[in-house]
């Protein structure tokens, strides 16, 4: 069994950081991308950043581009997202994702919530104004 266990969430004024953190554990398993998302309460899950596992090509939402930061310890088998200049419409859960060991051209990363298979509890980032 494949667990993901995100961590750093919470409240922080605008235009402050925060780097959250998300750690693989149980089984060995292979993937192609780790990634987050981001789910307010009554919108769908939609995507922030993921990161090609072996490689470490990045790939961003607009939204986010500029401001966030994702990036992988392979040795702690962790993904990271540093978001600064945050904004009250960062506010939301944040989930951690890892998708399966399906190929991928250079050019193509993984950006639809179907397209990962392990998915973490999530962690509430607050963005005050």
């Amino acid at each position: 069994q494949v667990q993901l266990v995100e961590s750093g969430g919470g409240l922080v004024q605008a235009g402050g950081s925060l780097r959250l953190s998300c750690a693989a554990s149980g089984r060995t398993f292979s993937r192609a991308f780790m990634g987050w998302f981001r789910q307010d309460p009554g919108k769908e899950r939609e995507f922030v950043a993921t990161i090609r596992w072996s490689g470490g090509n990045t790939y961003y939402a607009d939204s986010v581009k500029g401001r966030f930061t994702i990036s992988r310890d392979i040795a702690k088998n962790t993904v990271y997202l540093q978001m600064n200049s945050l904004k009250p419409e960062d506010t939301a859960v944040y989930y951690c994702a890892a998708s399966g060991n399906t190929y991928y051209s250079s050019n193509r990363y993984a950006t639809g919530r179907y397209e990962y298979d392990y998915w973490g509890q999530g962690t509430q980032v607050t963005v005050s104004s």
